[in-house]
């Protein structure tokens, strides 16, 4: 239909009712080998992009944690030893294949969450829920991002915090044409290598572009009614982590 709504998945236009089924099946086809390819992709350098935002989350014990788009588990991990026994931690994603793995990891460790297979668009839960947000990774992925916030917003107790850890906009402008070229040429080739599928991490690539940048993502979350919203670039701005309060 020609009237027909679309949203980007990557580079490409689609029926935004379809956007969804698209993302499911790109973390399909990684999950098993996931955390591999992270480590392959950010040279081991996203493990202290997380490291970073578990520090200024400062959790504390009883607080209430959403993990967003948690995947394998790696914030969830950390977080529910913080909390202790008296608080809770909700590892939640969209993709059943990647909640599998996180709690199949989470187990082995020893380790009792939550889960919840969610959109993050329209939470589940209750108003006033969480101390704590967290998405990592993800919020590129969502179709209807404005949607999305103001859903976190909600169940945000108040002083609540949210953290959005995300690729950004690299800030040194010389190193752009060589951050490209490694995206959109090498990554896809080790998604061949590492987990069959190169289709998916040149989608991952094409995300990354797609997505607002540190600026247009403060604004956002502002325009949403978050406080006190600022960002760190980490990485000269490879990824940024941003952070707003619900007042």
């Amino acid at each position: 239909m020609d009237n027909e709504k679309t949203t980007h998945f990557g580079y490409k236009q689609v029926p935004v009712n379809e956007k969804v089924k698209e993302v499911r099946h790109v973390f399909d086809s990684v999950a098993a080998k996931y955390d591999i390819m992270n480590d392959f992709m950010s040279m081991g350098i996203h493990r202290i992009w997380k490291k970073m935002t578990l520090d200024i989350a400062n959790v504390k014990e009883g607080h209430k944690v959403l993990d967003l788009a948690g995947g394998t588990g790696d914030l969830a991990l950390k977080f529910s030893k913080q909390v202790g026994t008296t608080g809770q931690v909700v590892l939640a994603d969209i993709n059943d294949s990647m909640l599998e793995v996180g709690r199949e990891r989470l187990l082995n460790k020893g380790v009792v969450v939550d889960y919840a297979q969610v959109n993050a668009e329209t939470l589940p839960f209750a108003d006033n829920s969480f101390n704590l947000i967290t998405i990592a990774f993800g919020l590129r992925n969502v179709t209807d991002k404005d949607a999305a916030l103001a859903s976190m917003l909600r169940v945000l107790k108040p002083g609540g915090r949210l953290l959005v850890l995300e690729f950004s906009e690299l800030q040194v402008k010389p190193l752009r044409p060589v951050y490209d070229w490694y995206s959109f040429n090498i990554l896809p080739v080790l998604g061949k290598v590492v987990t069959n599928d190169s289709e998916s991490y040149k989608y991952l690539a094409e995300s990354i572009r797609m997505h607002p940048n540190q600026e247009a993502l403060k604004q956002m979350m502002e325009h949403t009614g978050f406080g006190r919203c600022e960002y760190y670039n980490l990485s000269a701005g490879l990824v940024a982590l941003h952070s707003g309060y619900k007042l």
